[in-house]
């Protein structure tokens, strides 16, 4: 199993930003879309937005579109959320894996907190 590697997660205040880091070895995230994922206590996890191979194509959930940019760098080799003007509901723990995710790639998480 391969794990992908979250980072720059933490505590911040409404309205404040993230961004949010996701490393692996080899060439997996260059050669896959890619997407993050999160979530919340008692929550099932969502999607939260994916983006093509060739960063052609990103799409955001509708509750963080414009809020939300995800974004990669192929050569090297990972992947960015870039998270702006955060809310409260945003807290979750946040994960990226393959689009669509794939088990075997699941990573720690790199946990947000957003504080009203």
């Amino acid at each position: 199993q391969v794990q992908l590697v979250e980072s720059g997660g933490g505590l911040v205040q409404a309205g404040g930003s993230l961004r949010l880091s996701c490393a692996a070895p080899g060439n997996i995230i260059s050669i896959n879309a890619m997407g993050w994922y999160r979530q919340a206590p008692g929550e099932q996890r969502e999607w939260v937005a994916w983006i093509s191979r060739n960063a052609a194509f990103r799409v955001h959930r509708d509750s963080v579109k414009g809020r939300f940019t995800i974004s990669r760098d192929n050569a090297k080799n990972t992947l960015y959320l870039e998270m702006n003007s955060l809310k409260p509901e945003d807290t979750a723990a946040y994960y990226c894996n393959k689009w669509p995710q794939d088990t075997k790639y699941w990573g720690q998480g790199t946990q947000v907190t957003v504080s009203s």
